[in-house]
């Protein structure tokens, strides 16, 4: 299985409607909106690499207000317990805020 994240610079009046909408194509695992210089970013779960183009460039940069992506594939993915306790974190930490 590979893993890719696509980050989505979107127009600002269209982000809701493309993370829904993104979030619908196959192989598309999550969407998430975002802080920072891109708007989405959508975490793709392959078979095989040749669907990239699927998603990617027939898919996403297809619909209109997408300004641009930029694709980053995953080599390792750690232990999910490394990554709870991360995430975890975060959230005890702006529980005590």
């Amino acid at each position: 299985m590979i893993t890719a994240f696509v980050l989505i610079r979107a127009q600002g009046n269209r982000i809701a409607a493309l993370g829904e909408a993104i979030a619908e194509l196959p192989r598309v695992a999550e969407v998430y909106s975002v802080t920072g210089p891109y708007d989405l970013v959508a975490v793709l779960r392959l078979k095989e690499l040749d669907e990239l183009d699927d998603v990617v460039t027939q898919g996403i940069l297809a619909m209109v207000g997408v300004e641009r992506t930029e694709t980053l594939l995953a080599f390792r993915a750690y232990p999910k317990r490394l990554l709870d306790a991360g995430f975890a974190l975060g959230i005890e930490n702006s529980r005590d805020s």
